[in-house]
């Protein structure tokens, strides 16, 4: 499917972007999950059940289908208003957290002083909820 007739799909959201982002965050959960199954079936897959590093990566994944349905609820949502700066800004935000949550949890899984960085999508995600509360006074 090209990228022309996922956005004509989206015509009808009030933010299509965010719809097409959604979606497709939401396939990459999907297929991240797929791909971290193949090797769950052993004991000591990303240093066992509990580890650390484990627990981050499976964040990563659910994160992937959570903020991608965020950003699908938000794309229908008639407010903030297409257009005005609010919903800009909103939009922008929860592609941003939905894009860098995930990002940054697996970074952390690989290597654990990403986990500094974890600020960059809690800021965003809270910028988006903010600005589509303040859009949607």
């Amino acid at each position: 499917m090209g990228t022309g007739l996922l956005f004509e799909l989206a015509a009808g959201a009030a933010h299509p972007l965010n719809w097409a982002a959604g979606w497709t965050l939401v396939l990459l959960a999907f297929l991240s999950g797929a791909l971290l199954g193949l090797g769950w079936h052993r004991e000591d897959f990303l240093g066992g059940y509990g580890s650390f590093r484990r627990r981050v990566i499976r964040l990563g994944h659910v994160a992937f289908a959570a903020l991608g349905l965020m950003n699908v609820v938000f794309s229908l949502s008639p407010l903030p208003a297409p257009g005005t700066m609010p919903a800009r800004v909103a939009s922008i935000c929860f592609i941003a957290g939905g894009v860098l949550m995930p990002a940054v949890c697996f970074l952390t899984g690989w290597r654990a002083a990403w986990r500094h960085l974890f600020v960059l999508p809690v800021l965003s995600l809270i910028a988006a909820v903010m600005f589509t509360l303040w859009g949607g006074r």
